[in-house]
């Protein structure tokens, strides 16, 4: 089950995801984690920066990365001509949320128990020539090759607002969390996302955050509706994770906890729909290669699509093995 986290910057949207992804470890579940935010912070909301050190960028890894999803898809000429839209085809290789590969070698550490990627911050050289779209577009490319099924979770800590929308990133996941606290901006940003979203089918929804009494819920309720699935109190805990003391688990509040749950029941109640997952995939990686990446690229990227291949249980049988 993919998990994407999303919000208004400050709203607590990371504190959330390295909570979420903490919890879902502790159960014994598959659990992969990427920060894929410009501002890189959930390897320390997970209670361990220094171990973040030892693993490579994703970003970094792209030319390796795109080498090997590319496997032996004859139309995919070459790791050259993948771009962060290209979907998987016969041949490709696809990647299981636990298991061993090249990419997790060299891109993944464990961090405070949970297995963490990133996408890599701006360098020196990225500043006022690049956009950190480049770097998420290995975000991108990795979750269009990617076979998970119930039982296991990818967590992704997104950019802050709507800037998902840059791409068809936010297609990608099985559900959308959208952390909100009770203040008009953080709501607007709520509205601006739901509105792109409902136009695409995602699965959405809000978590409130910084919650003090009945009156921050009733706010909520009254601005986001039925998209409210519960909310988190103002904790004591956090804080003291904010200040660089990240506890067990165990020590979270109650109620706390309780809605840690309670988001994990909504992941596990949630239909994985291959084929629209299948459709966007199709859909963005044609946009992109008309819009910017065929002129780039020198060829024409849409050949790359292949419609007789569909992402899901059944293309198991199709996974490129290799050691």
């Amino acid at each position: 089950m993919k998990i994407a986290f999303v919000g208004k910057g400050g709203s607590g949207k990371t504190t959330l995801a390295a909570l979420h992804a903490r919890h879902l470890t502790a159960e014994g579940r598959p659990v992969l984690a990427i920060d894929a935010d410009i501002n890189q912070h959930l390897a320390a909301a997970l209670g361990g920066p220094a171990a973040a050190g030892t693993m490579r960028p994703l970003s970094e890894h792209l030319p390796a990365i795109k080498e090997y999803l590319r496997g032996d898809n004859p139309r995919i000429g070459s790791a050259a001509q993948m771009v962060k839209t290209t979907p998987p085809g016969r041949g490709s290789r696809l990647l299981r949320v636990a298991e061993e590969n090249p990419i997790y070698a060299e891109c993944v550490a464990t961090v405070g128990g949970v297995r963490l990627a990133a996408t890599g911050e701006f360098s020196a050289e990225d500043l006022g020539v690049a956009c950190y779209h480049s770097k998420v577009g290995a975000v991108e490319l990795l979750l269009n090759h990617l076979l998970d099924g119930p039982g296991e979770y990818l967590v992704v800590d997104m950019t802050a607002g709507a800037d998902s929308f840059a791409s068809g990133l936010f297609t990608r996941f099985d559900r959308t969390f959208l952390v909100c606290e009770p203040t008009v901006r953080s709501v607007s940003v709520y509205r601006q996302y739901a509105g792109y979203a409902r136009d695409y089918g995602v699965t959405l929804s809000v978590i409130g955050n910084k919650v003090e009494d009945a009156t921050d819920v009733e706010f909520l309720r009254e601005h986001v509706g039925a998209d409210l699935l519960t909310w988190m109190s103002r904790s004591t805990y956090v804080r003291r994770a904010e200040r660089g003391t990240v506890g067990p688990l165990d020590d979270l509040e109650e109620p706390n906890q309780a809605v840690l749950s309670l988001m994990s029941e909504a992941v596990d109640g949630t239909t994985q729909d291959w084929a629209a997952f299948t459709r966007w995939a199709h859909e963005f990686h044609r946009r992109n290669a008309e819009a910017w990446a065929n002129e780039r690229v020198g060829v024409d990227l849409t050949s790359q699509i292949d419609p007789d291949f569909r992402m899901g249980p059944a293309a198991l049988a199709g996974v490129v093995a290799h050691p």
